[in-house]
């Protein structure tokens, strides 16, 4: 299956690549990942056309705001994966504040074109997701998944599952939500 794939950084020149994943899901078309960046009430505000706006400033910043998966030459999914400090949403929440004040990165946000669904990509996004933090000097990965034995929500899945993070090695150091846990991996 990984063969199938190239996994790229999500940069400016990937953008109307970005889009097309975007664009094949409901939520993501008007989310953008504006909500793990921005104060809720811009990201309501936002909702659609004006978050698509914000997200093209976002990659075309120097760091890549995450991965995108290609499968020949056609895009078929997005991990998003950035400093955790960059994210408004993590630096006010209560259930996923700072487990301590060592610099992480998160991973909050996992996106499949409706062709690509239910093939795994997700997992393999989550793989290079890793594999991108790491290149780009991350000392520990931080993510808030969705423990799938307590909800079964579709709609909650973005931000992908516990099964799956714990598969490639986090493990749960919080759970402030019944079923939100938050999940670490070493990088060192």
């Amino acid at each position: 299956m990984q063969d199938r794939f190239s996994f790229v950084p999500a940069t400016a020149d990937r953008l109307a690549d970005i889009e097309a994943v975007f664009d094949d899901c409901a939520d993501a078309r008007n989310c953008r990942c504006a909500y793990w960046y921005l104060p809720n009430a811009d990201y309501k505000a936002g909702w659609g056309e004006g978050n698509r706006s914000w997200f093209r400033g976002l990659v075309a910043q120097p760091c890549p705001p995450g991965i995108l998966a290609i499968h020949e030459n056609e895009p078929a999914g997005w991990g998003g994966v950035a400093p955790r400090i960059v994210f408004d949403r993590l630096r006010r929440s209560k259930p996923f504040a700072p487990v301590d004040d060592r610099p992480v990165w998160s991973i909050n946000c996992f996106v499949v074109r409706k062709p690509f669904r239910r093939q795994g990509l997700s997992r393999l996004l989550l793989k290079h997701a890793v594999e991108f933090a790491r290149a780009n000097g991350a000392e520990c990965l931080e993510a808030y998944p969705v423990d799938q034995m307590r909800s079964s929500r579709v709609g909650d899945l973005y931000p992908g599952t516990l099964s799956a993070f714990l598969d490639e090695g986090f493990v749960e150091v919080a759970r402030r939500l019944p079923t939100r846990p938050i999940v670490r991996l070493e990088c060192r």
